[in-house]
């Protein structure tokens, strides 16, 4: 069987969701096709900046998300010594575009209040595609069950390992050589965490306890992937063991030592931290014809400036808008609707081109200079660099991706 939908999206996470809102808002239907058997939420917390929130607020959910989540206050980096290497007030700082604004976001919450905004019949669960075709103007999706969908738009929201992502032939990510762990602790009463973004690093390691609000707390642990820790994720036990090692090593608090002890962690307790590389986005095709990719489809990378949920809400909002002003001028349907929409998606890659590969590099340096083990750069990164961190943490999120 065949059906014929005006706008596709692949990939029921961050980015395909809030597409999704933001089309939705503008009176404009959608499919999102999700290769799951329901919304998943792996992954526990969303660090969100001043540009995330911007984001949510033009789709309209930022005040409900607010009210479930504390403000955090500072950004807190210390060394596996006990030295602070740097401690900023975040929130409420006025930047070079308004105040700054950071919490911590459940994840399963923020992606059930995408959810809950968006008609019943938006998602459609246990569809991956197999492959897509072209067809004239249209795009020919062929599912794992057999069926059929001609698409006028196709938007690749669908993750790291992106079909759509593939079909336009952007290049395979890339391994950091980083892994990454994450968990999160509900507390029946409040917590002793104050409200902020406190980091551990050095010996390789970066630490994160970040409340979410008075009764929880997500917490995260990178490191480099070596033949001494090579077997720590074969089991929560193993993992949470391999935490608590490097926290009593960083001399922390007993409460620190509880939170991981006392976390709920995923199934898969760890993840290889991969990452486009810039330079292929220099050239990369980001849209062809009428399809383009968002999210991590286009600028997959690694999370060391707690960036990657915010720039796919930046993608939703902005796609969302140019595809509203190609849909929903004048010349609605009829002779050249196919080429508004290739020219707002060619709108939207340029728009979104150079502030990925931003992210991307900024991340992968940080990374580098966080985690490495040299000693010659620990040495530079507690006398000079931790402030250079310090000022991209609070500078890249001042931007604004405007309304719908």
């Amino acid at each position: 069987m065949e059906a014929i939908e005006d706008i596709v999206i692949v990939g029921a996470g961050l980015a395909g969701l809030a597409t999704a809102l933001g089309l939705h808002r503008k009176g404009i239907k959608c499919l999102i096709l999700e290769a799951s058997p329901e919304l998943r939420a792996s992954g526990f917390g969303f660090t969100m900046w001043t540009n995330a929130w911007r984001a949510m607020d033009a789709l309209g959910i930022g005040d409900k998300l607010r009210e479930h989540h504390v403000l955090g206050e500072r950004l807190t980096i210390l060394s596996t010594s006990g030295k602070t290497l740097s401690d900023d007030r975040i929130s409420g700082v006025q930047g070079k575009s308004g105040f700054i604004e950071f919490r911590c976001v459940k994840r399963d919450l923020l992606l059930k209040t995408l959810k809950d905004e968006l008609p019943t019949d938006t998602i459609r669960y246990s569809s991956k595609i197999v492959s897509i075709e072209k067809d004239g103007n249209l795009k020919l999706l062929h599912l794992v069950d057999g069926s059929i969908i001609k698409a006028k738009v196709l938007i690749g929201c669908d993750g790291v390992n992106s079909a759509v992502a593939k079909y336009l032939g952007l290049k395979k990510l890339s391994y950091s050589g980083r892994m990454a762990t994450r968990g999160l602790t509900e507390y029946e009463s409040e917590h002793c965490f104050k409200p902020g973004f406190l980091q551990i690093i050095g010996g390789g390691h970066r630490t994160g306890i970040i409340p979410c609000s008075k009764k929880s707390v997500y917490w995260f642990l990178t490191w480099i992937a070596s033949e001494e820790n090579k077997n720590v994720d074969e089991s929560i036990e193993k993992m949470k063991d391999y935490v608590i090692r490097n926290l009593k090593n960083a001399n922390v608090s007993e409460e620190t030592i509880e939170l991981i002890i006392q976390s709920e962690m995923g199934n898969v307790v760890s993840t290889p931290l991969k990452y486009r590389s810039p330079f292929s986005l220099l050239f990369a095709k980001i849209t062809e014809d009428n399809v383009c990719v968002a999210g991590d489809a286009l600028h997959a990378t690694t999370p060391e400036i707690g960036q990657g949920g915010c720039m796919a809400l930046e993608d939703s909002v902005v796609l969302a808008r140019c595809l509203g002003e190609a849909l929903l001028g004048s010349k609605k349907g009829g002779d050249g609707e196919y080429e508004r929409i290739e020219g707002a998606l060619k709108t939207f890659a340029k728009e979104r081109r150079w502030r990925s590969i931003k992210l991307i590099t900024l991340s992968y340096i940080v990374g580098f200079i966080q985690q490495c083990a040299d000693p010659f750069m620990s040495f530079l990164r507690e006398r000079l660099l931790t402030r250079l961190i310090a000022n991209i943490y609070k500078n890249f999120p001042i931007y604004d991706c405007g309304m719908l």
